[in-house]
C-alpha cells in the first residue's frame, strides 16, 4: 500500500451525509406524516379544547 505524504488515503466507499440520508423518498414520507400528524394533534389543541 502506498502511504506517501502527497496522496491521500480514500476509503473504497463514498462517504454519505444526512442531506444524502434525507434525499431518499421513504424518510421524507415518514418524516411528512409525523409532521403532519404534529400539526393536527396542535389545531386540535389550540381551536376544539
Amino acid at each position: 500500500m502506498d502511504t506517501s505524504p502527497g496522496r491521500p488515503t480514500a476509503p473504497t466507499e463514498e462517504r454519505r451525509g444526512c442531506l444524502f440520508a434525507l434525499s431518499q423518498p421513504p424518510l421524507m414520507i415518514f418524516l411528512a406524516v409525523i409532521g403532519c400528524l404534529l400539526l393536527i394533534a396542535a389545531m386540535h389543541d389550540l381551536y376544539l379544547l
